[in-house]
């Protein structure tokens, strides 16, 4: 169940098709003093060997709900249903807000977790709510978009209440005939020379693109047994970036790319930094590996152990401390793992 194909056995397993049956799981699950894990569409995920000794629960939840508020096409959308089914959704009805959001993997119910974002788009832009079930109260709410404490790759989801909330419905608002975000580098130069791509031709643009790089799930696939981008770009402050900058100079390597951030700080490319620590597209440790069209993401090769991505993961992370004094921080859950993993 999850798109890297390892890891082991759910001691329980159940698929919540309805709030009541959310509810009901997380009481059995209580009773009984089992630890419970959220499971949204596996695409995010590395399960430990030894798998998970409590209840899995996936949220199965669907349904996609349109409105009209204040200038915005609202959508109040299920946590079970498809990312990309909902995004394809949204250009059909020309609404601007997720187009470059298209062809990301997962649920609905995980893009508020770690505030999904891709090619100068992040779904904290446009999320005005998400219904949960709060485990510690045992009631459901509606969490405002202000109180999501949304940064990048963040939230309250994954921060501060990690494991608190259960996402059962996500609100999002978006633009009527808005234009499309040609904010991102990639998607300048695909639309280098044309005048205003609609939003059908930016998210078809943004699928072609995240191919190219097989960060889009294409049956059989070798380069697609991943959780995609694998370490978040690191966030540093000027200083540390002209550090760098300045050492890769003296080695003669090209220049550091960066990208703007707030408060006097830049992001890296952590893409960049893998590769100039010496794990290359194509890059191969037995049975994974780096993907030959991404460097941000490792892959199963095939036969592949959950210790074998961890393995990998601690080895680049390694490198690319030795060599540049910068912490890679991991983006996918990890499940059953000792904390120190």
């Amino acid at each position: 169940m999850t798109t890297f194909k390892v890891g082991g056995p759910a001691r329980y397993f159940v698929e919540a098709n309805s709030e009541p049956d959310v509810r009901s799981a997380v009481l059995w699950a209580r009773e009984r003093q089992l630890p419970l894990f959220v499971l949204g569409g596996g695409s995010n995920l590395v399960v430990s060997d030894s798998g998970f000794q409590g209840l899995v629960l996936k949220v199965a939840l669907r349904g996609i709900g349109k409105r009209d508020g204040s200038g915005k096409k609202v959508f109040d959308v299920a946590a079970g249903e498809d990312w990309d089914r909902f995004v394809a959704e949204t250009v059909t009805q020309n609404c601007a807000g997720v187009e470059c959001l298209s062809g990301i993997p997962g649920t609905v119910g995980g893009t508020p977790v770690q505030n999904v974002g891709a090619y100068g788009q992040e779904v904290a832009d446009s999320i005005t709510s998400v219904r949960v079930l709060d485990l510690e109260q045992s009631d459901v709410r509606e969490l405002a978009n202000p109180d999501l404490g949304f940064t990048y790759r963040t939230s309250i989801f994954n921060t501060a209440h990690r494991g608190r909330f259960i996402v059962l419905r996500v609100t999002y608002s978006l633009t009527p005939g808005g234009t499309p975000h040609i904010e991102y580098a990639d998607l300048k130069k695909h639309f280098a020379g044309k005048v205003s791509p609609g939003l059908a031709e930016t998210r078809d643009a943004v699928r072609r693109i995240r191919h190219s790089k097989a960060m889009l799930i294409v049956p059989d696939d070798p380069d697609c047994r991943s959780a995609g981008s694998f370490f978040k770009n690191p966030i540093l402050p000027v200083a540390k970036y002209d550090e760098i900058s300045d050492a890769t100079k003296e080695r003669g390597a090209a220049e550091v790319p960066k990208f703007p951030a707030a408060n006097g700080h830049v992001k890296l490319s952590a893409a960049w930094l893998v590769e100039q620590s010496g794990f290359h597209k194509g890059f191969s440790r037995g049975p994974v590996g780096i993907s030959s069209k991404h460097a941000l993401a490792i892959v199963n090769r095939g036969g592949a152990k959950a210790a074998d991505i961890v393995a990998l993961k601690k080895e680049i992370e390694q490198q690319v401390w030795d060599q540049f004094g910068v912490r890679l921080h991991p983006e996918p859950v990890f499940v059953g793992f000792e904390p120190a993993s």
